[in-house]
Formats: C-alpha cells, structure tokens, sequence
C-alpha cells in the first residue's frame, strides 16, 4: 500500500525556527479557535455540517459590514434586490448549473408534484427580474446586488471553519450593460473593490487576469474583445497583474484579487466575471439605438466574497482584534465596587447614545480579572472607575494591548473613540 508524506527543509536553522513560529502564529489566529472562544459563531452535528450559526457577537459584527457594504453600493449607483432561496428545477437546466454543476447541488425537493432545488446561485433570479419587461438601451446599465444566501454541497472531507462552508452569504452584484459601457463598469468595480479591501486593512493583494479555458461558450473573438476589455481596465487603474492562463470560467474571462493577510497568506477575494453564457441562455436583450433587440453584457462580481470566508479571513487577519469600528463590544467598562454601579450605568448609557457598543461588567469580581477577561475577549477599550473617576466624573481609559491612558473626561473618550471608528482604525 502506497501511502503518501510531506515534509519541508530548511537551508538553515534560522529558516526553521522561522516556519514554526508563522506555523505557531497561524494557530494562534485560527479563526475556528478565535470564534469559539470569542463567542462569534458555531457549527452544530444536529443541524448538519458546514452550517454557520452566528452568535449574538458574531452576527452583530456581520451586519455591521453588510449596513457598510449596502451604504457603499448606494453612493455607487447600485440597487438593492432580494431573491427566494428556492426554485424550479427546470431554471437551473435553462441556467446550465444542473447540466454542468450537478455534483455541487442539493437534491431536488418535490413541491406539489413540481422539482426545486435551493438555489446555488444568485444570478438566474436577478435576470428573470430583468427580464420583467423590455428594456431600452438608455436604461443601461442596471448594477443589482443582493447579499444572497447559496447553498453548495461540499463534500465533509473538505469543509473547514467559516472558508469552506454548505451555506453561505455572497456579496453579489450584478451588472447588465451595453458592450460599449463594459470597460467603465470594470473600472468602476475595481475601485469599489480596492475600497473596500482598504477600509477592511487588506493592503495587499495580488490581481490575476483570468484568460480562456479549453472548454467556453461564445466565440473566440468575444472572448479576445471581453479580454481585451479587462485588460485596458487594468492599465487605467495602473494595477500591475499577472496573465493567469486558461483559468476563465467557462462564460468569460475574470479579475481575481488575492487578498494577503497579515501573515502572508493569500486568500480569495474580490472577483469580476464576463459572462456570455447566460444572457444567451435566457435570451437577456434590450433595445439598442437602432430598433433592433441586442444582447446584454453581464457581468458577476464580489467585492468580498462570501461573508463567512471574508468572515473567517478577517478573524485571522486581525488574530480576533477587531479594528474599533467593527468591535462587537468597543468598551467595557469596569466599575471597581458595587458603589460605583450607578455612574457606571450612567456612563453606559451616555456611551450608547453618543452611538459607540458599551456595556458594564457589573459582576462582583475583582477588578484585575475583569480587566484581564475583557482583553481576552479583545475589547478595544476598558474604562475603569472608582472613587476618584465617580468624584471627577471622568472614566480611566486601558487598551486592550495593555497600555494605560490615564483619566479622561467621558467627552474625550467619546472623541477619541468615535474618531478611531470614523477613521476605521484598530
């Protein structure tokens, strides 16, 4: 029996030494221990494997993105759409997923006497909403997006935390256009996307353009035009890329972005796809200057991915230290005894209304402990109070990284921390 072994070397010690601190370091930021440990998420045998169930923390974390992510496509011209979880077998056959992804779907369900599978994907709904009436090239291009919930069979081997996942959420997007408007709505998307990698921490990352497999729809000539296309797209943005060679989708070339995270390592971020399979497949047209019906150009895009992968990535980027604006819990405050329960309260709700997550630790523990407990749960700020902050009325202020400010007034704390969460700083 044959049996498989992997090993590394090393041309010296210092190389080693090297690898297993990163390797120590990794484990130490392993978004599976960090959000059981944090609170944030869990996974459940009785509901079945490679489902996500979000914690109070957790979920209140996720939202805070997805209100950002609404906000940001907003001011960009996008619109917000809502699509069921379920349809039809037979739209998934006209879509092409049943013929060439059958492996990663669900089983039908019998509904009736009529087949539907849990959807795998977001974009056959959002071109039958496109295709509710004729459309005029006027009205191009349309830029839809949805934070859609998609459900994959993975097979259990495979699954791993929140980055290989059966249901998950994609910040999807899509875009029908006119040929002539192709290369704006790239370049537009590439901005978005390099925005929001930013306001996350991800400053680096590496773009790859995606070229044509052996196996495509379409003809050559579209598909070296839509290449093209991305190509000039890329050289706008002055974004250096590597050619990564017949990695396409099988409808159209694509832009990956590798996100790198504080350790180096490369994970799966915003993407940009062409698609020409699917506005032939269901005839998605508009009426173009001349009269006659032409063919849309959509495209697919994420700006993050899935939620939990980005999730997941976000954990390990930060090693569960959230940046101040994304904190579950921004403050904690610590009253020293039960006599200054009634100005910690009140700090509390003066905190809360200023529009910053605070919350007492009003448990009759000692004060080094709950300190040390909130630091673990790696809260940005400890405010600790006692005779002389009740007397001043001023709060002392701790980082979580152990350094200690000193007494502020509560108004130079809410200063502080509202510009930290403006700013998006840890």
């Amino acid at each position: 029996m044959l049996q498989r072994i992997y090993g590394v070397a090393f041309e010296a010690e210092e190389e080693l030494e090297r690898h297993l601190e990163k390797l120590a370091e990794a484990e130490r930021r392993d978004h599976r221990r960090l959000g059981k440990e944090l609170d944030l998420f869990s996974f459940h045998d009785e509901a079945g494997p490679g489902l996500v169930h979000w914690h109070p923390k957790g979920a209140l974390v996720r939202r805070i993105i997805e209100d950002f992510w609404i906000q940001e496509h907003i001011k960009r011209g996008y619109e917000i759409i809502y699509t069921p979880h379920i349809a039809k077998l037979e739209l998934w056959k006209t879509s092409g997923h049943w013929e060439l992804y059958r492996e990663h779907l669900y089983s039908p369900m019998d509904v009736e006497g009529q087949e539907y599978l849990v959807k795998p994907m977001n974009c056959p709904a959002h071109i039958l909403i496109y295709k509710t009436r004729l459309r005029s090239y006027r009205e191009l291009p349309l830029r839809w997006a949805e934070l859609g919930t998609v459900y994959r069979y993975e097979r259990s081997g495979v699954l791993h935390g929140l980055t290989r996942v059966r249901g998950f959420t994609q910040d999807d997007a899509h875009i029908f256009c006119r040929p002539d408007q192709l290369e704006d709505e790239v370049v537009a998307v590439m901005e978005l996307a390099l925005f929001m990698m930013g306001s996350f921490g991800f400053e680096e990352y590496e773009v790859l353009l995606s070229t044509r497999p052996e196996r495509y729809a379409g003809t050559i000539e579209i598909w070296d035009e839509a290449t093209e296309t991305l190509k000039r797209a890329l050289h706008r943005l002055r974004l250096p890329y590597r050619i990564d060679p017949g990695e396409g989708v099988f409808y159209g070339p694509k832009i990956d972005i590798r996100l790198r995270d504080a350790l180096g390592r490369a994970w799966q971020g915003p993407t940009v796809q062409v698609d020409f399979n699917l506005p032939q497949r269901f005839e998605v047209n508009y009426i173009a200057a001349d009269g006659a019906e032409h063919q849309v150009v959509m495209i697919h895009r994420t700006v993050l991915g899935s939620m939990e992968r980005f999730f997941g990535c976000l954990i390990e980027h930060y090693g569960g230290a959230f940046p101040v604006w994304l904190a579950p819990v921004q403050a904690m405050i610590i009253p020293i005894a039960d006599r200054h329960l009634d100005y910690a309260l009140q700090v509390e709700a003066e905190l809360k209304a200023a529009g910053l997550r605070a919350q007492v630790d009003a448990r009759p523990e000692r004060m080094n402990l709950k300190i040390r407990q909130a630091q673990l749960q790696k809260v940005p700020y400890m405010l600790i109070l006692g005779d002389k902050e009740v007397g001043a009325a001023t709060v002392s202020v701790r980082l979580r990284g152990g350094q200690d400010l000193g007494a502020q007034t509560l108004e130079g704390f809410k200063a502080m921390a509202t510009e930290a969460m403006e700013a998006r700083r840890p």
